[in-house]
C-alpha cells in the first residue's frame, strides 16, 4: 500500500513532471518578445534601403512625394498581411511559417509545392545575401579595384556555415546575435535619419523640395504599379516570425506583439531614412547613385564615410541570419509532415535544435554560391513568393469558415486577408502580363514539376529500404533523434 501511495505521490510531483517534459525531444520555447522583433526588423531591413531605395523614386517619375506615398502604402500593405500571419501565428503556433497554414488550410498539395520551390529559391537569396556581404566586406580592402571573385565566393561560405554551425548548435545563441545585429544596423540607420534632418536640414532649397513634394510629372498606373512593386520588396521579410511560432515564449501574446512593434517601427524608419536621403540628395543623384547611403556619408559624414560600407555589411549579415534561422524551420515542418526526408526532422540529443534541418538548407545555399549564375534564373521567382502569400491569407478564409470554434487568441479583421489575396494576385500576374518572358515559363514549369515527386513518394508513399539504413548511420553520425509529437497530427 505505501508503495503504491509513494508511486502516487511521485506521479503528482510537479519537479518530476518538469522534468519529464525536459525530457522530451522538442524545440524548446527560448524566443521571447524582444528576439521576436529582433527577428522581423533582421529579416525586412537588409541592403536595400543603405543601396538602392532608388527604385521607388525612379519609377515615381522624381515626385518626391508620390514616392514618399508609395514607402507608405508598401509598409501598410506588409503590416497587413503580418496581421494575417499573426491571426494564423497565434491559433497554429507550428515551425514552418506559410508551409504549415497551407497545409492546414488547403491541403497537403499546394503544401507541398510551396516547400518545394522554397527548398531551391530561399537557399539561392540567402546565397545572393553571403555573395553581397563578400561584396562589401572585402571592398575597402581594395579600393576601387573588383575584388577578385574567387576571394568574395570563400568568404561568401565561410560565412554561410559559420551561421549554419551557430544556428545548428544554439537557438539562444542565434537569437542574441540577431537582436546585437539589429541594434547595430538601426544604429545606422538612426545615423543616416537624424544626421540629414539636424544637419542639413536649416537648408532653404531642401525645405523647398518638400513644399511642392507633388509639383513635378504625376506616374501613370503601370509606373505607380511598378514602384510599388519595389517598395514591397523592400518591405520584403514581414513573414519570417510565423517561422519560429513554435519556438516563441507564450506566443498567443506575444505574436501580435511583436508584429505591432516591428513593422510600424521600420515604416518609420524607412520614411525617415528617405527624407535625410532627399535634404542630402536631389531626386536625380539619388537616382543616378550606385549606393545612395554612401554617396549621402560622402556628403554630410565625409570623416568616417567608411562607417556606411560596414553597416551595409552588418545589416546584411543580421538579415541572412534571421533567413537561415526561418529557412532551416521550414525544412524541419517539411520534414515533420513526410514532405522531405525523415532525417532532416529530427533534433540534435544535446540542444534540441534542427541540426539535419540547417545542414540541408545550407548545404543547398552553397551550391549555390560555387556557380553564381544560379542565382539569377531564381530572380524569375518573385512571383512565387506572392503566389504563397496569397495562399495563406486564403488558408486564413477557408479555416475561417470550415473551423469556426478553432481557438484563435488574435483576430485579423475579415476583409484584411480578402484584400491581402487580392493584392497577391495583381502582384503575381502584373509582371508575367507587363513583360512576358520566357524565363517565367520555366519558372512555373518547375513549380509542377514538384507533381514528379508529389505522386510517387508522397501520395503513394513509395519507399526504398537501402534510404532506412543511411538515415539509421547519419542518426548516429550527427547524434540526432527524432522529435516527440507534443501535438497529434497538429498540420493535418
Amino acid at each position: 500500500k505505501n508503495r503504491k501511495k509513494m508511486g502516487k505521490g511521485k506521479s503528482h510531483d510537479p519537479k518530476d513532471g518538469k522534468r519529464k517534459e525536459k525530457a522530451k525531444m522538442h524545440l524548446k520555447r527560448n524566443i521571447g518578445y524582444v528576439d521576436g522583433v529582433s527577428f522581423i526588423i533582421g529579416s525586412i531591413v537588409g541592403a536595400g534601403i543603405f543601396v538602392s531605395p532608388t527604385g521607388v523614386l525612379k519609377h515615381s517619375l522624381l515626385n518626391i512625394g508620390v514616392a514618399l506615398t508609395i514607402w507608405t502604402a508598401s509598409g501598410l500593405v506588409s503590416l497587413m498581411g503580418s496581421l494575417c500571419y499573426a491571426e494564423l501565428g497565434t491559433a497554429l503556433p507550428f515551425s514552418g511559417g506559410e508551409y504549415s497554414h497551407i497545409k492546414r488550410g488547403l491541403g497537403s498539395l499546394p503544401a507541398f509545392v510551396f516547400i518545394w520551390t522554397s527548398t531551391f529559391t530561399k537557399p539561392a537569396s540567402n546565397a545572393a545575401r553571403a555573395l553581397l556581404f563578400a561584396e562589401y566586406a572585402t571592398q575597402p580592402f581594395y579600393g576601387i579595384c573588383p575584388a577578385p571573385e574567387v576571394l568574395k565566393k570563400c568568404l561568401a561560405l565561410a560565412v554561410l556555415w559559420s551561421l549554419g554551425i551557430l544556428n545548428g548548435c544554439s537557438v539562444k545563441m542565434a537569437a542574441w546575435v540577431q537582436t546585437v545585429f539589429t541594434l547595430l544596423k538601426m544604429m545606422a540607420l538612426s545615423v543616416i535619419a537624424i544626421g540629414g534632418i539636424v544637419l542639413v536640414g536649416g537648408r532653404k532649397e531642401s525645405l523647398a523640395r518638400f513644399e511642392d513634394a507633388f509639383s513635378s510629372e504625376i506616374p501613370n498606373a503601370s509606373q505607380i504599379a511598378e514602384a510599388f512593386f519595389q517598395g514591397l520588396y523592400a518591405y520584403g521579410g514581414w513573414w519570417s516570425l510565423n517561422y519560429v511560432a513554435e519556438e516563441m515564449k507564450n506566443p498567443s501574446r506575444n505574436i501580435p506583439l511583436t508584429v505591432m512593434t516591428a513593422v510600424p517601427a521600420v515604416i518609420v524608419f524607412y520614411l525617415l531614412v528617405n527624407i535625410s536621403y532627399l535634404t542630402v540628395l536631389t531626386p536625380k543623384e539619388i537616382v543616378s547613385s550606385v549606393a545612395v547611403a554612401v554617396t549621402w556619408a560622402d556628403r554630410v559624414i565625409p570623416s568616417v564615410a567608411w562607417i556606411i560600407p560596414l553597416s551595409v555589411a552588418v545589416s546584411i549579415f543580421g538579415a541572412l541570419n534571421s533567413s537561415m534561422f526561418t529557412l532551416g524551420r521550414l525544412s524541419y515542418a517539411g520534414s515533420q509532415s513526410g514532405h522531405l526526408p525523415v532525417l532532416i526532422s529530427m533534433l540534435n540529443v544535446h540542444s534540441c535544435t534542427p541540426a539535419p534541418a540547417m545542414i540541408f538548407s545550407t548545404t543547398i545555399a552553397s551550391i549555390f554560391i560555387i556557380p553564381s549564375d544560379l542565382i539569377t534564373l531564381t530572380n524569375y521567382f518573385g512571383f512565387s513568393a506572392w503566389l504563397m502569400i496569397g495562399l495563406t491569407c486564403a488558408s486564413l478564409i477557408v479555416l475561417r469558415y470550415r473551423e469556426p470554434h478553432l481557438h484563435r487568441p488574435y483576430k485579423v479583421f475579415l476583409p484584411v486577408p480578402f484584400v491581402m489575396v487580392a493584392m497577391s494576385s495583381f502582384l503575381v500576374l502584373a509582371p508575367i502580363v507587363w513583360s512576358p518572358n520566357l524565363q517565367y515559363v520555366y519558372a512555373f514549369l518547375f513549380m509542377l514539376g514538384s507533381l514528379i515527386v508529389y505522386l510517387p513518394f508522397i501520395h503513394f508513399k513509395l519507399h526504398f529500404a537501402f534510404l532506412d539504413k543511411i538515415t539509421c548511420h547519419l542518426q548516429l553520425l550527427l547524434e540526432v533523434s527524432p522529435a516527440d509529437e507534443s501535438t497529434e497530427s497538429k498540420c493535418e
